[in-house]
């Protein structure tokens, strides 16, 4: 078994055994309170350029298979858990997680204190760091660790988009899907409710989006700082008011960004399946997956007509917006889940309700 080891932007260095392709790897080191659905969490495009740490004891026990993927590989950066499952037992299981991730060319660690390693990313922060096997020479390690913390503010939207304009579904209503980084469950979402589904590459012109003549426009998720999406930013802005419009994470943050608004990093991000949010428009809680590290300023959202219709109740933060005269919502959670709970997907059956 070899050795392998994170050393974190501060300093801090933890050693643990490598699971997956043995190499050398740095990012945003990030913490997820899933239970579950590692394979949908590794294949997420959000997780471009983060190297994600499960904080729950035991990843891999039902295995990975061929129906869990959410885009074509794993974008993740580097996975680290307490225990790898060595005998998964699932019906669909197709790979063990350190078989997968050396098909990937994913490094893995296991045997790491991770309830130790969240509190630390909890009290100070996501911080950058660096997965390696070899500890040569340390200081040189923590400046690239430091490095690695300002991956999110290049424009990764282009490193996941795809290169050209896909076909889904063959319902009566039309759907184009900005893809910043979408997962596949998106698409699988409007494809059951009756909808023919095409998604464009993120840098697709406002222009070129309306020549499909959509009935409705989704942004989707993606990775990364919205500040570095100008270019999708302008383009939602010609696109406002001209047809419906629905943003997920991401996309959320983009359609906050062309209304005015302003958006700001939190300190360690909500990134699970058990975020409580309430619907402020019917008083109701339910039950989010979310994944994302920055959130929309409530305050610079009031010139323009838009207002807050769901609120985070651990700590208060924008969960989504709506502006009617613009025909335009969006939403900071999931609501196709995948994984997680699907209390929120009633939000999918409002948006195509407005088609």
């Amino acid at each position: 078994m070899k050795k392998g080891y994170l050393v974190l932007e501060n300093g801090m260095v933890f050693e643990g055994t490598v699971i997956g392709k043995p190499g050398h790897t740095g990012g945003e080191v990030v913490f997820n309170t899933s239970m579950t659905g590692y394979q949908e969490i590794l294949t997420d495009p959000s997780y471009a350029g983060q190297i994600v740490v499960m904080t729950y004891p035991l990843i891999g026990n039902y295995g990975l298979s061929e129906s869990c993927f959410e885009s074509r590989g794993v974008f993740a950066r580097g996975l680290i858990v307490k225990e790898s499952c060595l005998t998964p037992s699932h019906h669909q299981k197709r790979w063990d997680l350190d078989t997968f991730l050396c098909e990937e060319g994913v490094m893995g660690l296991t045997g790491i204190d991770t309830r130790m390693l969240t509190r630390i990313l909890r009290e100070h922060g996501t911080m950058g760091g660096v997965l390696t096997c070899e500890l040569t020479d340390r200081n040189a390690l923590i400046e690239e660790a430091r490095q690695s913390a300002r991956i999110l503010e290049s424009n990764l939207v282009m490193q996941v988009t795809r290169s050209s304009i896909e076909r889904f579904g063959q319902g009566k209503k039309r759907v184009v899907v900005y893809d910043f980084g979408s997962k596949k469950s998106i698409v699988d979402s409007l494809v059951a409710r009756g909808c023919e589904v095409y998604a464009v590459p993120a840098n697709t012109n406002a222009e070129a989006v309306m020549e499909l003549d959509p009935e409705g426009l989704v942004l989707s998720n993606g990775p990364g700082d919205p500040r570095a999406c100008k270019y999708a930013v302008a383009e939602v802005k010609k696109l406002l008011g001209r047809l419906p419009m629905m943003g997920i994470c991401l996309g959320h943050q983009l359609l906050g960004l062309a209304l005015g608004g302003n958006t700001y990093k939190l300190l360690f991000g909500h990134r699970g399946a058990n975020h409580p949010v309430k619907d402020l428009r019917t008083q109701k809680v339910i039950i989010t997956a979310q994944n994302h590290g920055y959130a929309l300023h409530a305050d610079s959202l009031a010139e323009s007509g838009t207002r807050v219709i769901f609120s985070n109740l651990n700590d208060n933060t924008v969960e989504g917006i709506e502006n009617p005269a613009l025909r335009a919502f969006s939403l900071q959670f999931h609501p196709e889940a995948n994984p997680g709970p699907e209390d929120s997907s009633y939000l999918f059956d409002e948006f195509v309700a407005m088609l």
